[in-house]
């Protein structure tokens, strides 16, 4: 790995440090470090708007069996109702401490959303190579999210590319591999809380620069194919049970 490379990685960014502080937060230390991470992907240009939240192993909706519990904006205008304006966002969080916030993709940036293992030898390989990687979060314990630019615009309509062609937030597990989120789409933004005592954190903080998603397709594509070759070997040679 070269001095450069080495020092990215290893530059995780005061914001993803804050996410590994070794004594016990007070309550109004946890609420500042929420606000403060929020407005800074706000800053970054993530639009956000707020999302429900884990309550008591569910979800905090309404709906009877939720598919994605303490995963989905709590508005059905999410797409019109995120937003980067730093005052909007300061009283979502103060008002709604326990919500979580979702960032709506496609406008500003995409997600390219991997299963973690992957994610990890794709991170590092793309990192090694000396390739510009930009934020990076750990979804629960099993994704890991690639933040960069979108590869289109509402002036370039011909350059959008329709979630739907990948993945729709409701129905990810039909896909287990890469899920390309952009036009219609959202992922959880840091920090946030699952079920099950599981969170969303920065891996490399907002405060890097979004990559065009063609940088790091290939590498992450060729990790998922890995990914899902040990997989299938995995259970290819599981017991069969009489």
């Amino acid at each position: 790995m070269s001095a450069e490379s080495g020092r990215r990685s290893g530059g995780q960014g005061r914001i993803s440090q804050w996410l590994r502080g070794r004594r016990p937060r007070t309550d109004a230390e946890d609420s500042a470090t929420r606000e403060d991470l929020l407005l800074a992907a706000a800053g970054a240009g993530l639009p956000l708007a707020p999302a429900a939240h884990p309550s008591a192993y569910r979800c905090s909706c309404d709906r009877v069996g939720c598919p994605t519990p303490a995963r989905h904006p709590v508005s059905f205008a999410w797409q019109t109702q995120s937003t980067t304006d730093r005052a909007q966002i300061e009283r979502w969080a103060r008002h709604q401490p326990s919500a979580n916030f979702i960032t709506a993709t496609g406008m500003v940036h995409d997600v390219l959303d991997v299963p973690l293992d992957a994610g990890r030898e794709a991170l590092e390989r793309l990192l090694a190579a000396g390739i510009e990687v930009g934020p990076v979060a750990q979804s629960g314990n099993d994704r890991m999210l690639f933040f960069t630019a979108t590869r289109g615009t509402p002036e370039d309509e011909d350059e959008w590319w329709p979630c739907e062609l990948d993945c729709h937030p409701e129905t990810m597990d039909e896909h287990p591999g890469l899920r390309w989120h952009c036009r219609g789409s959202y992922v959880l933004v840091p920090p946030a809380q699952l079920p099950g005592e599981l969170t969303v954190e920065w891996v490399r903080g907002p405060e890097f620069a979004l990559p065009d998603p063609l940088s790091l397709l290939e590498v992450l594509t060729d990790e998922c194919a890995r990914y899902a070759g040990v997989e299938r070997d995995h259970v290819a040679a599981w017991p069969l049970r009489g």
